[in-house]
Parts: C-alpha cells; sequence; structure tokens
C-alpha cells in the first residue's frame, strides 16, 4: 500500500515516473513478503526446513536395528504422554460401513492372528479411505473360529504390557511418520531392511510380495524345490495389479551387506533359525552360497552366511559384553519375543529392553544409533493412509520406529515421513556409503537419513537402564528351541 501511494503523490507532484518500473519493484517486494511469511508459517510440508547436517566423523561407529514383528503404530504406542507431546495415534476408526468405532485395549497375548498380506492391505487401505479392515481374515491358534472379539482389527495393546516401549519413545525419539516400504507381509519386508528391495533379480521389474507357499515357513536358497513365492509388478502403477506370477525364492541383487564387505565394514545378522522367512540373507544366492545350484540346496554354506549370519540372537548380548558388537548388526527375534499376534508369548519389549540395556550401559553407548521397528502391520488397524505409491507395491502401512542413541533428540516426535529405506540410507551417510544400487531403483536412494531424529551437536545424553519385567539373564539362560514364524 505505501508503494501505491507513493505513486500517487508522485503522480500529483507531476514527478515524471516510469510507472511500470516502481509496479513491478512493488509486485517483486510483495512476493518476497509473501514468502517469507510463509516461511514463517510453516509453510513448508512437514515443518523442515533445512535437513540437519549428517553426522560427523566418528560420532556414530555403530547401528544395531532391532526388528519386531507385525504391529502397527496405532496398536502398539496408544501412549497418552506421545500423544500429549503431539504424536498422531489414533483412539478410533472407520470400518467399511462408514460407521466411526473407539479402538479397544487388548493383550499383547493374543489367540489370534490377523492377515496381512498383500490382499490385506489393499483391502484395509480401500483406495486411501483407510475403513476396511475389519473386513479381514481371522486365524485361530486352535484352527477354529470364533476366537476373537468383534472387530479384532481396530485395537490398541495394554500399555501396562508394553511399557518399555513407552519409556524407550518417551526418552529419545519416536517417529509416527514411519512407514513400511512394501505392502506385504513378513518375507518381503525381511528383504527390503538388507537391501531396499523384494526384487527377484537385478534390474527386475518383478518383486517377491508375499510370503512362501508348498513348505510352511521355510524360504531361502535352501528351500524345497516346490516352495514358491508369488511376484508383482512394480511397474504397473496400478496397486490392485496381478498377482498370479510365482518364482522359486532365492534371489540375486545387491544388499546394504555388499557395501558394507566393500568397505571393510564389519555386520552381523542375529536370526534363531537359517531357514526362515524372516532371515533375510537366506533368500539372496550370494550370502547363503548353497551347498547346491538352486533350487537344489539345503543348506547355507557360503563365507558371507558362515562369517556374518549368527544362529542364535542371544549372542548380541553376549557380543556386546565381550566387545565384539560390529558395526552394523540386525537383530531379529525368536517367534516369543517377536510382539507377531498369536505366536508371542508377550516378552518382546523385555527382549528390546535387553539389548537396549546391554549396549546403553558398555562403551558402545558412546557412539551406537538403535533403530527399533516392526517389519509389517500385521493386520492392525492404523488410520493414516501411505502419503505416496512409488510403484505398485510401495508404500505400506505405518509401523512404529524408536530411535534411541546419545544423540538422537529426547522427548522428540518426528512428524517427517520415514520408511525401511531411510535406516538404510542413515547407515550409507553414517559410514560415507554410496546408494545400494547404483540405478537407484531401491529405497534407499529415494528415503531421508532419518536426520531430523538426531542432533549431533548436543550433549551426549546419559543412559538410564530401560525397567522390564525380564532381563537379559531370562533370554541368555532360555534353552527351549526357536519357535517358527508365522506363515500366513
Amino acid at each position: 500500500m505505501k508503494c501505491c501511494h507513493l505513486i500517487t503523490r508522485r503522480l500529483e507532484r507531476g514527478v515524471v515516473v516510469k510507472l511500470k518500473v516502481i509496479l513491478l519493484f512493488c509486485l517483486v517486494m510483495g512476493l518476497a513478503l509473501f514468502l517469507i511469511t510463509l516461511n514463517g508459517c510453516g509453510g513448508v510440508s512437514g515443518g523442515n526446513h533445512h535437513n540437519p547436517p549428517p553426522p560427523p566423523p566418528g560420532k556414530i561407529n555403530h547401528v544395531v536395528i532391532i526388528f519386531q514383528e507385525n504391529r502397527s503404530t496405532d496398536n502398539l504406542f496408544h501412549d497418552p504422554v506421545l500423544m500429549s507431546r503431539g504424536a498422531d495415534i489414533a483412539s478410533s476408526g472407520q470400518i467399511s460401513n462408514g460407521q466411526t468405532i473407539p479402538l479397544t485395549p487388548v493383550s499383547l497375548v493374543t489367540a489370534y492372528d490377523l492377515a496381512h498380506n498383500h490382499k490385506s492391505f489393499l483391502g484395509a487401505w480401500n483406495s486411501g479411505a483407510m475403513n476396511g479392515a475389519d473386513q479381514d481374515i481371522v486365524s485361530c491358534s486352535n484352527g477354529g473360529s470364533n476366537c476373537a472379539p468383534p472387530n479384532p482389527e481396530y485395537q490398541f495393546v495394554n500399555p501396562s504390557e508394553v511399557q518399555p516401549y513407552f519409556t524407550l519413545a518417551e526418552t529419545y525419539t519416536f517417529a509416527d511418520r514411519m512407514f513400511q516400504t512394501n505392502q506385504g507381509p513378513s518375507f518381503p519386508a525381511h528383504q527390503y531392511i538388507i537391501s531396499g528391495t523384494s526384487a527377484i533379480a537385478t534390474g527386475s521389474k518383478f518383486d517377491a510380495m508375499g510370503n512362501v507357499f508348498n513348505g510352511g515357513d521355510i524360504a531361502g536358497c535352501d528351500a524345497p524345490p516346490n516352495v514358491l513365492v508369488k511376484i508383482i509388478d512394480t511397474t504397473d502403477p496400478n496397486p490392485d495389479t496381478n498377482e498370479s506370477q510365482t518364482v522359486y525364492p532365492c534371489f540375486e541383487h545387491p544388499t546394504l551387506t555388499d557395501l558394507l564387505d566393500a568397505h571393510n565394514l564389519d555386520w552381523k545378522y542375529y536370526t534363531p533359525t537359517e531357514g526362515s522367512i524372516w532371515t533375510a540373507p537366506n533368500a539372496i544366492q550370494h550370502i547363503c552360497g548353497p551347498n547346491q545350484p538352486p533350487p537344489n540346496g539345503t543348506e547355507c554354506m557360503g563365507a558371507e552366511w558362515t562369517n556374518h549370519v549368527v544362529l542364535n540372537p542371544t549372542q548380541v548380548l553376549t557380543d556386546v559384553g565381550a566387545g565384539q558388537l560390529a558395526p552394523v548388526s540386525w537383530v531379529i527375534p525368536d517367534g516369543k519375543q517377536s510382539d507377531h499376534a498369536m505366536f508371542t508369548d508377550g516378552s518382546g519389549p523385555s527382549w528390546v529392553a535387553s539389548i537396549v540395556n546391554a549396549i546403553g550401559t558398555s562403551k558402545y553407548w558412546a557412539d551406537t544409533a538403535i533403530l527399533i521397528t516392526w517389519d509389517d502391520w500385521g493386520g492392525w488397524y492404523d488410520h493414516q493412509p501411505p502419503p505416496k505409491f512409488f510403484n505398485s507395491y510401495e508404500y505400506g502401512f505405518r509401523v512404529p520406529l524408536v530411535v534411541v542413541s546419545p544423540f538422537a533428540k529426547a522427548a522428540f516426535i518426528s512428524h517427517t515421513t520415514h520408511d525401511f529405506g531411510s535406516i538404510l540410507k542413515f547407515i550409507e551417510t553414517v559410514f560415507g556409503l554410496p546408494n545400494v544400487d547404483p540405478a537407484d531403483n531401491y529405497a534407499d536412494s529415494r528415503a531421508d537419513d532419518l536426520s531430523d531424529c538426531f542432533d549431533f551437536t548436543q550433549s551426549p545424553l546419559p543412559f538410564t537402564p530401560i525397567a522390564a519385567p525380564l532381563d537379559a539373564q531370562h533370554f541368555l539362560n532360555d534353552k527351549s528351541p526357536p519357535s517358527p514364524p508365522d506363515n500366513d
């Protein structure tokens, strides 16, 4: 307005003014003021105006990924403290008839499981309406029916049973925009956490999109010849695309472990059993090194497998105590500690706390980042639709993410969109590695690097042990055989 008033005054005084130039100046100044105002009001999507700098060399020398099972964000983290801080956790949800119903409490231990395959994703997602979870299939532990309450998908875990998770999330960083990268169950999700893809081969347009069949839960390059997995054409923009093709579940493509090897960085993959759908390295031929060419192998025997895959999850506890923690570790639970509906005995929160406590009270606390997440949503309701589709199989639903480190932001809620590729990208950033796929087709190439979860300028956070019903000795003394994962 002052510009326009100035123009009028000068014209009235007979001053010759280049009107077009002044008007252009007013327009440019007005636009600049508008952009400044927009920026000041949080107009940038997500409120993240600048990416924090990457960690300085030496700040993080160890990354531990704890990969639990089958829980959505709304289901597992119904935490009043997090919600009071702005975490986006729902207390109700829509069902397929348009009715809104409250989420009800349930034990972490259930006699039923919920379907969580790609078809279940599409039904619950319902073209973005997020109101189809009640149409899901329910399985009973006794093989019968009527083992679940009405709308069992619309439940949250009793807070008293998952307090160690709440303590970790309240103390460090909790991400409420963490999405499973893929739209399917455990077998492909575990491929994503080591590779950023479940592609069946380098450069292939097909991804494994379900769990294996014809062999129970036996998967990988040492599975029986009749074992198969469904694949999906990721070049088709329609997520409800044809899923009729199948392949033997043994793949060959780059992985993050290849980058670690190339840069002389040790890694460990702690897992209960060799042939499990949760044991991702067994489905990568150059890691497994089967004793016979696929599909006739019966055992993984390659050097990569022998040197890096540990068929005993509790060894991570003794390795920490012995000063033998690798720069990068994946920790896969036994079925009892997995949080998986119908399979867990409820000890998952104590299991995770025992690992965090072992690291937190060791020399490794000073330079370690612990990333705790869940492999898929497990069929439980979540109200947040995936923000975008990169292809017909990415993204899936929200899963929790807790970032624990002396450099994690304290009591912080991250609203930035993350996925499994973000974990890979964080590791690449920490250790100065390139992307997994030179062609940049995998999830790490398009993910953020979790920078908003850290503040490397802060005074390192001291560690306080996480209280839990069971301690590390409980798991170290448990000599029962590994319990199998799901195969639904």
